[in-house]
């Protein structure tokens, strides 16, 4: 079958289908992009640690025979993944020590984090929680009453974060029974979702999904993760367009990834595109030190340059915030 009647055939499919066809190894995702794995710094023993996964509505959106695309940069296993890097470690953010019981992380005064799931739709290599033990912390279906009580308990909690892994690859009736109990905590004002799969599987933006969403009874934010202006397709376009016009906030967050975007051109139609769409820019992280990460590191003083450039380029309300986050700290700390 010629391949673009095979791309055609497979976003016909439903969202579990397509992620279950998401490329998992090497040689697949190359050839598709018509490149050699001699042209490429791939690593077998990195896939073997942090294993590639990349659904096909996000590969399509690469550059077939460019070895340098910001996206394929962003999900293949190379070899700079192997080096040690002074100052990177497993737990970057110091999430481990905020965790006050299974999935519940609570770093921040007014809002915790709960880790709905370790399973993500697609594997970034510069991921912050590669090496997060999901096993012992995420919020299984036996936890998850301890985790409500928890919040229930803490009227000063204003805000529920779900995220994981990514929070919307739970199923429908999971999440629907979540915001159930969620939505009976009087106290409780927002439910913010972090999630990159309105951007590399948009198929997930259902209506059931929607209907749970806004059905709740509180205001529901979603935070997409988009890190380049190619990212955005017209598949994605059209889960924004669904998500925006039931009256769910939508922001973005990006991280500054060397090789990626660490370009003020790259930056500037990134926020450009995502304002286009209804998506506020929201923030631009410096990389987390994470173990495996450090080829993608930009200097704090680089990316202090880049975003000035990036102030004199745009209106105000396109440049995202430059933040890091520091383990202990109280928030996420403004660089600029």
């Amino acid at each position: 079958m010629p391949e673009h009647l095979s791309e055609t055939l497979h976003f016909t499919k439903n969202w579990q289908q397509q992620l279950a066809e998401a490329f998992n190894n090497i040689e697949d995702l190359c050839h598709y992009l018509h490149l050699s794995l001699n042209d490429l710094p791939v690593s077998v023993a990195a896939a073997k640690s942090f294993p590639l996964r990349v659904p096909l509505s996000f590969a399509a959106s690469m550059q077939k025979g460019n070895p340098d695309d910001p996206l394929l940069r962003q999900v293949l296993p190379v070899k700079d993944e192997l080096l040690a890097y002074p100052g990177f470690s497993n737990d970057p953010v110091g999430d481990l020590p905020s965790a006050t019981q299974t999935g519940v992380l609570h770093k921040y005064h007014g809002r915790v984090l709960l880790i709905n799931t370790g399973s993500c739709a697609i594997n970034c290599r510069y991921c912050f929680r590669r090496n997060f033990p999901y096993s012992d912390l995420q919020l299984g279906k036996q936890d998850e009453i301890a985790g409500i009580r928890y919040i229930q308990e803490n009227p000063d909690i204003t805000e529920v974060i779900l995220s994981g892994g990514d929070p919307l690859l739970l199923s429908d009736a999971r999440l629907a029974k979540l915001f159930v109990q969620l939505s009976a905590i009087k106290h409780l004002k927002r439910i913010r979702i972090h999630s990159r799969l309105p951007i590399v599987l948009p198929a997930r933006i259902t209506d059931d999904l929607i209907n749970t969403l806004t059905q709740c009874g509180k205001q529901v934010v979603i935070v997409v993760h988009c890190n380049h202006a190619n990212e955005i397709n017209p598949r994605v376009i059209t889960a924004f367009n669904r998500l925006r016009n039931k009256g769910i906030t939508l922001f973005n967050q990006s991280v500054l990834l060397k090789g990626v975007n660490d370009n003020v051109a790259v930056l500037c139609e990134l926020s450009e595109q995502l304002f286009s769409h209804g998506i506020i820019p929201y923030y631009l992280h410096l990389l987390d030190k994470a173990t495996g990460t450090g080829h993608f590191e930009v200097s704090e003083a680089v990316a202090t340059d880049l975003i000035k450039q990036v102030q004199a380029t745009l209106p105000g309300y396109l440049v995202p915030k430059l933040v890091k986050e520091l383990p202990g700290a109280l928030s996420k700390q403004a660089i600029l």
